[in-house]
């Protein structure tokens, strides 16, 4: 099928309305990352087909979180279309705040990878789309690694991977060991540190869901993080995200980068190998879930334009328009959505990183269990999560730059933490 007759086939119904009227505009809120950004200028086909103009406001994530839940919990009516993830999706569904979503026969829905359906889901109903994928994982220049005679394996020990960050480290030449996530926020800084927290056997909460981030557990991991990016990343690592990290790699100028999977799709150097989250003895959440989603804000006026948007976005359709635009590619697709993506021989060949980031979505453990009894990885499925972790998250950035003590900053976090789960009334 056409892209055209594709996009028809998705838009026909619910853009005609009894007197015939339809939107003539969507305003899209999204995160400036690279598929997203990308969507614009595939989506300019959608534009050419239907008479739909796209207006895109293209967001850092932290901004992004902070405009849309303030516009969407206020029914402020901004934007037709968010984005949002698996930590939003299923409290803003239960909340009202979001519509659910329903697609025809032809969306394949069986199609979407089990992690994101169920991640972006309330009582097995879909309420944002997932755009693009990811867990966690390491991605190394192995060229640095053999030349300097270490190794980096599959979950390997945090230990193991430190001593590889020092073997390689080598800021003379502009090069540093490991280039991690520093950035305040729950969904930056905090959504590497979770997974370092968890894999030396610590939690957010204990199961009254009063907070445990004075642990015994916590003070290792944190000291751990602070030790090696404070000797082994580049500097300034307090102010660094995804972007920044992504920017510094492709410079050349880092030999690990642990992050999102969906980072491999934009590495531009070469040499590079990938391995499965480190750990401290405990590989249960030791590598995220997420997913970048498409979400209608409850009663936008553009309601059913903006879910035959988002038919299409997300759709296999719009896969394989990615594939064939001559600015992109195969190498250029979003990944971590659909199983049919990874079944491609043209993906397969350009995307060596493929079994590596299924592998990292396929073992990502975001169930509760008996040592966090809430929903999430790197994240905890409460309503509360973004205000206690963006509090937790400028004390661990204050920890990593020196400004203050991991124990001042840890201490400083509980109290930040236990004062808004009491507000809440959780005990």
């Amino acid at each position: 099928m056409s892209l055209k007759n594709t996009i028809r086939a998705a838009t026909a119904l619910s853009l005609i309305s009894a007197g015939g009227a339809y939107a003539e505009s969507l305003t899209i809120a999204i995160v400036n990352n690279g598929h997203m950004i990308n969507m614009q200028k595939v989506a300019e086909a959608y534009t050419a087909d239907t008479g739909i103009e796209l207006e895109w406001v293209s967001l850092e994530e932290g901004v992004l979180r902070e405009q849309v839940t303030s516009d969407t919990a206020t029914g402020g009516g901004q934007y037709d279309i968010i984005n949002i993830g698996m930590q939003e999706a299923p409290i803003w569904g239960a909340a009202g705040w979001i519509e659910p979503l329903e697609f025809g026969a032809d969306y394949d829905i069986d199609d979407m990878l089990p992690a994101m359906r169920n991640g972006l889901s309330h009582e097995g109903t879909l309420y944002a789309a997932p755009f693009y994928g990811e867990s966690s994982m390491v991605m190394y220049r192995k060229d640095l690694t053999d030349a300097a005679g270490v190794s980096i394996a599959d979950n390997d020990s945090w230990d193991n991977v430190k001593a590889a960050a020092a073997a390689i480290h080598n800021p003379d030449a502009g090069v540093y060991g490991a280039c991690l996530r520093g950035k305040p926020g729950w969904g930056d800084n905090m959504a590497f540190i979770t997974t370092v927290v968890n894999s030396f056997g610590g939690a957010w909460f204990d199961a009254d869901y009063k907070p445990t981030i004075n642990s015994d557990e916590w003070k290792a991991a944190i000291n751990f993080y602070v030790d090696l990016l404070g000797n082994y990343g580049p500097p300034g690592s307090e102010g660094n995200s995804f972007n920044e990290i992504l920017a510094l790699y492709n410079e050349g100028k880092c030999g690990m980068w642990i992050d999102a999977t969906i980072a491999a799709s934009f590495l531009e150097v070469d040499g590079v190998a990938y391995a499965q989250s480190p750990n401290a003895g405990n590989p249960v959440g030791a590598n995220w879930l997420w997913a970048w989603a498409m979400a209608v804000p409850a009663g936008s006026p553009n309601s059913e334009a903006a879910h035959a948007f988002i038919e299409w976005a997300t759709s296999k359709a719009y896969i394989k328009a990615v594939a064939d635009h001559p600015d992109f590619g195969w190498g250029s697709v979003p990944t971590g959505t659909r199983a049919s993506t990874y079944a491609y021989p043209e993906f397969q060949a350009v995307a060596g990183f493929a079994a590596a980031e299924m592998a990292a979505i396929e073992s990502a453990a975001p169930a509760a269990t008996d040592l966090k009894p809430y929903v999430g990885v790197q994240f905890a499925a409460i309503p509360e999560f973004p205000e206690v972790g963006s509090a937790v998250a400028q004390e661990m950035a204050a920890a990593l730059s020196g400004a203050k003590s991991v124990d001042d900053a840890l201490a400083a976090s509980q109290a930040a933490a236990d004062a808004i789960m009491r507000e809440a009334g959780y005990y």
